[in-house]
């Protein structure tokens, strides 16, 4: 029996080395659905980062949120696995997020509701996907703040694992959901403006403070 686990990121290079690990561990790519932000456009649709703000831990000079998904569009569709996987990046709009880079089955049903004009998409993609309505609602809130979603299915004998190795660099969404209300928000709101560059960086700064 498969079960659904959903973390969130605070950035996309984070949840790309999320995914190699899921990948080592035998987890399909087939499994694995991925929706980052893009409100700092630093995804140009073809690989490339416009954003000026770098997020290089391998330290090769290049933005790894660049690096990974030009990787993935330079080898093809038909090459398996999380590259292959991220080949099928593409860019949708949210209501209520704004422009995501996404790929995967979640990525598929949120996109599907976006196009067909369904408020809060996602919210209903993560329903669907077994997430409750509280997380779901942090969730989507964090990806319209500048975070990165993660989604896999999972067979219960590996959710152990699979969670150890989620946990380890993800968001603890129960904590961030705290914060979001201490400063005065209660749920996602698909007609909310879109986050802006400046306030996605404001935004990452201040958790980066907090956990420092």
């Amino acid at each position: 029996m498969a079960i659904t686990l959903s973390r969130l990121f605070d950035d996309y290079s984070t949840a790309i080395q999320a995914m190699h690990e899921l990948e080592a561990a035998g987890i399909a790519a087939s499994d694995i659905s991925i929706i980052a932000s893009n409100a700092d456009n630093w995804y140009s649709g073809k690989g490339a980062a416009a954003s000026p703000m770098k997020h290089d831990a391998d330290r090769d000079g290049v933005d790894d949120r660049a690096e990974g998904a030009a990787t993935g569009a330079g080898i093809g569709a038909t090459v398996g696995g999380v590259a292959g996987l991220l080949a099928g990046l593409g860019m949708i709009a949210i209501p209520g997020i704004g422009p995501v880079v996404a790929a995967g089955w979640l990525a598929s049903t949120a996109a599907v509701a976006a196009v067909g004009g369904v408020a809060g998409g996602i919210l209903g993609a993560l329903a669907e996907a077994g997430v409750s309505e509280e997380d779901a609602h942090v969730y989507a809130e964090g990806v319209r703040r500048g975070g990165t979603l993660l989604t896999v299915r999972v067979p219960d004998g590996k959710r152990t694992r699979v969670e150890a190795i989620l946990d380890r660099s993800a968001v603890n969404i129960r904590e961030r959901g705290m914060a979001y209300r201490r400063s005065g928000w209660s749920s996602f709101d698909p007609n909310a403006p879109s986050y802006t560059a400046d306030q996605i960086r404001k935004e990452r700064e201040l958790y980066r403070r907090n956990a420092a």
